[in-house]
């Protein structure tokens, strides 16, 4: 059987995709102080008690983006979520610093 795999995305990939309101899940595994500072507006905070919400809840069709704070930590979880069944998986390349900076204006701040 082959391994499950993720892909690369890059942020402006994922800028286009946002602007263009397509259907995605943008799940966030920073800690949460970390993402309570600071996160792409429309992603949730992912730990390891949200996952079995997130396996039962979230269509497995639609992309499903994994970010982290570098693009490193989020390819070992979009690997182990692309094994869930999760038909197209991607890792945000740069992370969310790499957002933050060249998009500042496009970070929400405070829990959602």
């Amino acid at each position: 059987m082959a391994t499950p795999m993720f892909q690369h995305l890059s942020i402006e990939t994922l800028t286009a995709w946002i602007d263009a309101k397509t259907e995605l899940t943008l799940v966030d595994i920073r800690d949460p102080m970390s993402f309570a500072g600071g996160h792409i507006p429309g992603s949730l905070h992912l730990d390891n008690d949200g996952v079995p919400a997130l396996l039962e809840s979230t269509p497995r069709q639609p992309p499903l983006v994994v970010v982290c704070y570098h693009g490193h930590s989020s390819q070992q979880a979009a690997a182990w979520l692309a094994g869930q069944g999760f038909a197209d998986v991607y890792s945000l390349d740069g992370g969310f610093t790499e957002w933050e900076h060249r998009l500042p204006e496009r970070v929400e701040r405070g829990h959602s």
